[in-house]
């Protein structure tokens, strides 16, 4: 391990920003931390799973989906990243696009392709039950709509940095107004109204997500000081407690089963006010973490690691938490791992249970991992095979079929 160590530190550039990496590491972490921690299955009469949370009978696990929601930090370090690889991009803004796209898709190709072909022999071959694999595609597809959105994002880089040099931290205000004016139609004095559509709710999706993005490109033109930063933070958390303590927005970051609202798909303005305060704080804390990390090669080895397996760990989390509950579902309920997520024992159980997730995704992602690096090896028909069996999957993952 301390060769690994000194073999990671030794081949790190002296320039390179460990604070950003840091960031995205802590982020990426989260994600799986958070659909572990707050994603239980219950168990049918049939032996099928089907999808549980325990914020549906602890309502006071609010406060830690506030702290595992780090998508904020994520399209941040992801606009500020972008900025720096565009700016040293020699080519044309259409490789350079096409370039950081591939790079996206491959892993969500893989995914998607490995389900498509597991779903029959786990039905047919297995006697897996129907209702366990519908349960399983929801969670293998739940985390990919993220890098759809991320796709969209990165698209817009180019537009970004216009903005950001045109007008600073200020570039993102627009963004925030947007949410701000859907939110205020959908749950206003006229929510209840005919003239407000149902779909309504959709255009929050792009400038909620982009909002973050832009703050971190106009954190890379460097047209974010540590004043704006403050101001970030005390006004994403006054905005924060002003929409909870009066408005009446539901206090998870998450969906709970069998709420009218949900805060973040689309995103609400709760949301955008929750990643206003967590730049804020990234951005104040740059220094410290980066020398931190320069300090401590110990700590600075796994935010390699975590950060080169970045899309590994988005696209199959899920897979390594299913991978537990399908065979243990055989056995009947299973306390924090099959089994209705409604007791402290649940919580604590799940807590036990998470280091065996951790250890299955590891597993799982030294062999997903190529999925990551380029195809060169491989043909046009296996590529076109890939995307047909991705696109199977899709169809059934989506109820399309």
């Amino acid at each position: 391990m301390n060769r690994l160590v000194e073999k990671i530190e030794a081949s790190t550039p002296a320039h390179r920003d460990r604070a950003i990496d840091g960031l995205r590491a802590l982020a990426l972490l989260a994600v799986p931390t958070g659909h572990w921690l707050l994603g239980g299955f219950t168990l049918s009469a049939d032996g099928a799973i089907h999808n549980a949370s325990p914020l549906s009978s602890f309502g006071g696990l609010a406060p830690v989906s506030w702290l595992l929601q780090m998508l904020g930090i994520f399209f941040l370090v992801g606009g500020y990243a972008s900025v720096l690889s565009f700016r040293r991009h020699q080519g044309s803004t259409r490789a350079w696009l096409g370039g950081r796209l591939a790079r996206l898709g491959r892993p969500v190709l893989g995914v998607t392709a490995v389900w498509a072909a597991l779903l029959p022999l786990l039905h047919y071959g297995f006697g897996v039950p129907y209702d366990t694999l519908r349960t399983a595609s929801t969670l293998v597809v739940q985390p990919l709509w993220f890098v759809g959105v991320y796709v969209v994002v990165t698209a817009l880089t180019p537009y970004c940095v216009r903005a950001a040099r045109r007008l600073g931290v200020w570039a993102a205000a627009p963004l925030l107004g947007s949410v701000a004016v859907v939110d205020f139609l959908r749950y206003g004095p006229y929510a209840d109204s005919a003239a407000v559509p149902s779909w309504l709710s959709v255009l929050n999706i792009l400038p909620g997500w982009l909002f973050a993005y832009q703050l971190g490109v106009s954190w890379g033109e460097g047209r974010i000081t540590r004043r704006h930063a403050w101001g970030l933070l005390a006004g994403g958390v006054a905005l924060f407690a002003t929409l909870l303590l009066w408005f009446g927005y539901p206090a998870s970051m998450v969906g709970v089963p069998g709420e009218a609202r949900t805060n973040s798909h689309p995103p609400s303005l709760l949301v955008l006010a929750l990643a206003a305060a967590q730049s804020g704080a990234a951005i104040l804390l740059r220094e410290r973490l980066g020398g931190l990390l320069k300090r401590r090669p110990g700590l600075w080895a796994p935010v390699v690691v975590i950060n080169l397996s970045a899309m590994t760990i988005l696209c199959w989390h899920q897979t390594a938490m299913l991978a537990a509950a399908i065979p243990a579902s055989y056995a009947g309920e299973l306390t924090g791992l099959v089994g209705a997520p409604d007791s402290v024992g649940w919580i604590l159980a799940r807590l036990a249970w998470m280091p065996l997730f951790a250890g299955l995704l590891v597993l799982v992602g030294r062999y997903a991992r190529g999925f990551e690096s380029p195809w060169t090896r491989t043909g046009p028909a296996p590529r076109a095979a890939a995307g047909v069996l991705a696109t199977g999957f899709a169809v059934f993952a989506l109820g399309l079929a």
